[in-house]
């Protein structure tokens, strides 16, 4: 059995960087496990059928309810995991690449106050810079360009800028990770492929407002087109993807599993192997491990472990805390005067500040961002409208073909009809509030009795802020005329759940094991207190809710760790 340097469990921010930097320390020697599948381009469902089995279902996991008709639709290895918690409903991603395949690809650095008492001194804005620098010239952040071509106007953009100068707020261009050629001075044309900086081959971004139900073109700058790329041809790290990580057990001297040691020895990784439909066991040994998985992924293993397997019993009793959701809000204006096209270009393009980066409040404090989703999504929104609102176009449609069959003539009126039964669409004057803010990060990450991840949510607590948002919702939909607002509908009565797109906690950084579960100390950043070799890096780290779009902090901390294991400070060029 081959023996690792390193095992990387996830390809999230945090895998991803970590599996490019060890890689390149141990070449050959790094193997990287990724529950999810691999999408090459072009490859992402799109059809009803093909969508229908694009979700994460596997029962071994424990996270379909034995009534759910999930257990009938048998196991899925898809694009999206949607898990269900008393007042909260996280949506992840499971693929090569993490989250970055779903993420709306904004990169923002938070305001220096958000790091309070909560984050340890290494961990301050002034510390993390450095680490932004190199994590954005990497993942080529830019804003959408500038020049002034009618096909690179976002209509939905100038509208969220119109209401921020409305409501006397600063809106600014976000920094995205897409891809618009390799000179951000001179964009490459719209659907022009090119070889990236390092290799991959990805499309000049052809606004396609698909970028969180994963880019066909590659014109997204997600992981697999960079760090993961590097990883796998330039510095031969091993990676299984659909490998999903279930238990950790410490080796002794004589490589057998031995609970309680700490790591000195190395580890032992059992996974599943899920492809082709199948379920097999195996394991791998290694003398290092990061784990990667996600907030929910990385807390819920090292709790069964702690609890459930008791194989690393010493992990501190910090596991699970500090949970946050990030403040994330989604909410809808229908039907407005002004024109929001939210169906053209890419996810997020623009951010208004709501007392985060000036006039801090911390119970009110959030991003308001603009939000697009893809064509195919807005022929729904348009079949929802009520008949009695068609029944016009309905009538004439049929009489008009009627006559066209006599004559023989097939198209003329009828193309016409149909015409006016498509424009002024309800997709097209709609749109889509995204906010993400400041919540009191203090939910906690637990295994119930059937060893079962559960989340304890105070949404009550948090209500401040979520009825901010809401007040904003309504002075939006009053500034375009919209005849209709809502929230994400399971906010609505009676469900009354958040959605979080963004959780973050569970095994934070801290000083020592009374204040953290990992280590904030540089030359052991990340390093699971209690033992030697074990890290975390992924959005678990995060002590708090950053306001800001997490990915960009994810990714400075896990620089930081690989950085401590690998003792070799990290630069932009990955080869």
């Amino acid at each position: 059995m081959k023996s690792y340097e390193a095992i990387i469990i996830g390809t999230g921010f945090g895998g991803s960087i970590n599996a490019c930097r060890l890689s390149k320390k141990w070449p050959g020697k790094v193997l990287v496990l990724e529950r999810g599948k691999e999408y090459p381009k072009g490859s992402f469902p799109r059809s009803p059928e093909g969508m229908s089995k694009n979700f994460w279902n596997i029962p071994e996991e424990g996270h379909i309810p034995r009534s759910s008709k999930f257990k009938k639709a048998g196991r899925q290895t898809g694009l999206f995991d949607i898990r269900n918690y008393p007042k909260l409903d996280v949506v992840l991603s499971a693929g090569l690449g993490g989250g970055s395949l779903i993420y709306a690809n904004v990169f923002l650095e938070p305001p220096d106050h958000i790091f309070d008492h909560r984050w340890p001194e290494t961990t301050k804005k002034k510390h993390l810079k450095p680490y932004y620098k190199i994590v954005k010239d990497i993942l080529g952040s830019r804003p959408i360009p500038d020049t002034g071509e009618d096909r690179r106007k976002v209509v939905r953009t100038e509208l969220y800028e119109h209401f921020a100068k409305h409501e006397s707020r600063v809106s600014k261009r976000a920094d995205i990770n897409v891809f618009f050629g390799n000179d951000f001075k001179k964009p490459t044309p719209i659907g022009v492929q090119e070889k990236n900086r390092f290799g991959a081959v990805q499309t000049s971004c052809t606004y396609c407002a698909e970028c969180d139900v994963g880019c066909n073109t590659h014109s997204k700058n997600t992981l697999d087109l960079n760090y993961l790329f590097v990883a796998r041809n330039s510095n031969k790290a091993e990676i299984k993807t659909e490998h999903l990580a279930t238990k950790i057990v410490p080796l002794n001297s004589k490589g057998e599993e031995d609970p309680s040691q700490s790591g000195k020895y190395g580890f032992r990784v059992h996974y599943l192997n899920l492809q082709n439909g199948k379920t097999s066991e195996s394991f791998a040994d290694t003398k290092r491990i990061v784990v990667s998985a996600g907030t929910l992924g990385s807390t819920e293993l090292l709790l069964k472990c702690k609890t459930k397997f008791k194989t690393l019993t010493k992990i501190s009793d910090k596991l699970g805390t500090q949970f946050s959701g990030n403040g994330d809000f989604l909410s809808f204006t229908a039907k407005g005067k002004k024109p929001a096209d939210p169906n053209y270009g890419p996810v997020i393009t623009q951010y208004t500040d709501y007392n985060l980066f000036s006039s801090f409040d911390s119970k009110k404090a959030f991003l308001l961002e603009d939000a697009s989703y893809p064509v195919f999504a807005s022929y729904f929104v348009s079949g929802a409208l009520p008949i009695i609102f068609r029944l016009k176009y309905v009538f004439h449609f049929i009489g008009e073909l009627f006559k066209s069959i006599i004559s023989g003539k097939i198209f003329g009126r009828v193309g016409f009809l149909l015409s006016e039964a498509l424009k002024g669409d309800l997709s097209y004057t709609s749109a889509v509030l995204l906010c993400m803010g400041i919540d009191t990060s203090d939910g906690k990450m637990y295994l119930d009795k059937n060893g079962n991840l559960q989340i304890h949510w105070p949404q009550k607590e948090n209500l401040t802020l979520y009825n901010t948002i809401m007040d904003v919702n309504k002075r939006f939909a009053k500034f375009t005329d919209a005849k209709t607002r809502f929230p994400m509908p399971t906010y609505s009565w009676p469900v009354r759940n958040n959605v979080t797109v963004h959780p973050l906690g569970g095994c934070v950084l801290g000083p020592s094991a009374k204040a953290g579960v990992c280590s904030s100390d540089l030359k052991t950043f990340g390093q699971v207190f209690g033992y030697e070799g074990l890290y975390v890096a992924d959005g678990s780290l995060l002590p708090t809710a950053v306001g800001a779009n997490p990915s960009m902090t994810i990714s400075a901390l896990s620089e930081m760790v690989a950085e401590g294991i690998t003792g070799k400070k990290p630069n932009a060029n990955l080869r």
